[in-house]
């Protein structure tokens, strides 16, 4: 089964193998609302980690997503460019923005798991 860890900015990723899909929480989509524009990265494109990968837009706020690990774009979610509201229905299945191939596995170490971010979320209220 396929591990998921999550960043203290809301992002998750979800590691397959060499690969890991990323998305924001659904608390990050919770706090942001309506999702109307997505900006997703281009396929190649290399990406270190903490570096902006991606841009969300909401009726609120417009959101920097960050890579949670290094490695290269290979894929993006080009669903979410004719219906980003995508994200808000399923932020942690079919509203991930990008596929990267990891290129330092060690990065996930620094993490948080599912439980960490429960604990970490909570204590933001």
């Amino acid at each position: 089964m396929a591990s998921v860890k999550f960043t203290q900015e809301h992002e998750w990723i979800r590691v397959e193998g060499t690969t890991g899909v990323v998305g924001i929480t659904n608390y990050a989509q919770e706090q942001l609302g309506d999702v109307v524009y997505v900006e997703l990265p281009d396929i190649g494109r290399k990406v270190m980690k903490g570096q902006q990968a991606a841009v969300v837009e909401s009726v609120k706020a417009a959101s920097e997503i960050y890579a949670p690990v290094s490695g290269e774009v290979t894929e993006v979610n080009g669903a979410l460019a004719d219906s980003p509201g995508g994200v808000n229905q399923d932020a942690q299945g079919n509203g991930w923005f990008f596929k990267i191939k990891i290129s330092s596995p060690t990065e996930l170490e620094g993490l948080m798991d599912e439980a960490g971010y429960a604990a970490f979320v909570e204590g933001l209220k």
